[in-house]
């Protein structure tokens, strides 16, 4: 038996601003219930209430069962954790706390060889198995064998950024899925996953007996796997909670039905209210005159007061009004010549012609070297020009390579980083960013970079500083830095994975109109529809080009 109750929770941030309002939902024993809205609603936050690590202000968490989580992080590692470490992440707490006495007392150990170490590194290590630790060990095997290709005793000291940010995710939900855990807390699970990878979880979620609860903006995968939709929809006073019982196949449909009743009701109200206005300030004229109408002047008024005090009907959510422009410009027909171009131990030589408004979507399993590729054309390709350098300050990683990749005249990379890291950006609020400007775009008056953010959905973000936002207002924040910067090519890595559904839909839009050349990596099947043709990294080493999406690639073949 594994649920969750999540009752009138409220939160208020720092500045005092309400996030989140009477939240209010079950996820019952054994459903497979997504969490979706528009970014910035809180969605993780409350996800940290109801794991525990915030403590709401108002209301109260229920809840059953033992309960693992996949925090967000996870799939962005960049520090000196390894893959135990990951592994101990998911791990239920009494096995962490082992693992992690275990840890302390053999560093202690390096530095101290005398009687009292070695006792507390003996009790470690009992501690440990009488927590299970053997017995995990075991598992945590098997998921490595399925996430990696190696078995934990090869992996384990594996430095966890060596691993791709979809590798790092797969770790951990194999470990989740395969754990004894029956209550599932999943922070986009799917984020960094390739297709077979988002398959794979798919099938999980429909096959697993475990309760979860997960936060996803991936359309196939709303539709393929959760059984029951929470929204989190924005009101004046924070955001609520709306329950759709069913898929994300009658979602749509139902919320615009939703809606219209709604704005039906608050229709009806407002008329009955200003009749009861009416009649209030009629029996009051009356009453001035004539004695007999107090009665019904007090009883009008009443009636008034009762009505207001009932309120209205539940108002409508304030919906985003999202609008991206993505200009670009005309550059030389052919935007990309790659020869016999080698992603150094990733893939072998191919070569490829990119024109002019090309839309092409680059497909492949995880750790293929898709995010190369798009870095090596980031920086300019093969001893690039200085027409040729990136329009943004964003650091870019050296890709080595054999042969050449060249980039037409004009031609003005654009990178969208997957994983948001901006350093340079970091400890500067947007409107701070967006009215210095830097050398590729010029600074923004006030009231013109105001209106920037507005368009972006981001306006009441102007204050903030851009490592507090979220992921999806992290995305469209670079997304908005695109197009005042002047690029010519875009080169996405990932764009959808932390916006909402109706900020997908925007840049989709945005993109049709970018006159220019778009490459992107993607594992959003629902984005890929929009593109032209398709280059794959295949599961040979063997990069081909295809007029429809493949997404039945494996990992790549190569030594571990």
């Amino acid at each position: 038996m594994a649920h969750i109750d999540v009752s009138g929770i409220d939160y208020f941030l720092s500045d005092g601003t309400q996030l989140l309002n009477g939240v209010t939902f079950k996820v019952p024993d054994g459903t497979k219930t997504a969490l979706i809205g528009p970014n910035g609603t809180g969605k993780t936050t409350l996800f940290r209430i109801i794991a525990g690590d915030l403590v709401p202000d108002e209301g109260a968490i229920g809840r059953s069962g033992n309960m693992g989580i996949m925090r967000q992080f996870v799939g962005q590692v960049r520090d000196g954790s390894t893959v135990r470490d990951l592994l101990v992440s998911a791990a239920p707490p009494a096995l962490a706390a082992a693992a992690r006495e275990v840890d302390d007392a053999e560093l202690a150990m390096l530095e101290y060889d005398d009687e009292p170490t070695q006792m507390r590194y003996a009790q470690a290590i009992v501690d440990w198995g009488d927590a299970g630790g053997y017995d995990v060990e075991t598992v945590w095997d098997e998921v490595c064998m399925a996430a990696l290709g190696l078995p934990f005793d090869r992996a384990q000291h594996r430095p966890a950024s060596t691993l791709s940010g979809g590798e790092q995710k797969r770790l951990v939900l194999e470990a989740l899925f395969a754990g004894p855990d029956d209550l599932l807390l999943l922070d986009e699970p799917d984020n960094y996953l390739d297709v077979p990878g988002k398959r794979w979880l798919e099938e999980k979620l429909n096959e697993s007996k475990k309760t979860v609860f997960f936060i996803s903006h991936d359309r196939e995968l709303l539709n393929n796997a959760a059984g029951r939709i929470v929204t989190l929809e924005p009101g004046i006073n924070g955001a609520a909670a709306w329950i759709h019982g069913g898929g994300f196949g009658s979602y749509v449909e139902a919320r615009a039905d939703r809606n219209a009743r709604f704005e039906e009701l608050r229709k009806r109200w407002d008329e009955e209210h200003i009749k009861l206005k009416e009649l209030v300030n009629m029996y009051k004229n009356k009453a001035a005159f004539r004695s007999d109408m107090a009665n019904r002047y007090h009883a009008a008024q009443t009636r008034l007061a009762k009505f207001l005090e009932v309120g209205p009907p539940e108002a409508l959510p304030i919906e985003q009004n999202v609008r991206m422009r993505l200009k670009g410009g005309r550059t030389a027909k052919r935007a990309i010549v790659a020869e016999r171009l080698e992603l150094t131990g990733l893939m072998k030589p191919f070569s490829t012609e990119v024109w002019f408004g090309d839309r092409v979507g680059v497909l492949g399993s995880n750790g293929s070297g898709k995010s190369h590729f798009l870095r090596l054309l980031a920086t300019g390709g093969t001893d690039p020009e200085r027409e040729h350098l990136p329009v943004s300050d964003v650091e870019i990683a050296e890709v080595p390579h054999e042969g050449t990749v060249k980039l037409g005249a004009r031609i003005r990379p654009g990178f969208f980083a997957q994983t948001h890291v901006r350093p340079d950006l970091l400890g500067k609020t947007l409107l701070e960013i967006l009215h210095r400007g830097d050398e590729h775009r010029s600074g923004l008056g006030r009231e013109a970079a105001a209106g920037a953010l507005d368009g972006y959905g981001l306006a009441g973000q102007s204050e903030q500083e851009y490592e507090s936002l979220s992921g999806g207002q992290q995305a469209r924040f670079q997304i908005l830095l695109l197009q005042l910067s002047g690029a010519t090519l875009l080169l996405l890595d990932e764009p959808t994975d932390n916006l909402d559904l109706h900020s997908a839909e925007a840049l989709e839009q945005a993109i049709d109109h970018f006159e220019g050349t778009v490459l992107a990596v993607t594992h959003d099947r629902w984005f890929a529809r929009t593109f032209d043709r398709f280059l794959v990294f295949g599961s040979d080493g063997k990069v081909y080009e295809s007029a429809e999406p493949v997404w039945d690639e494996q990992r790549v073949e190569r030594a571990r």
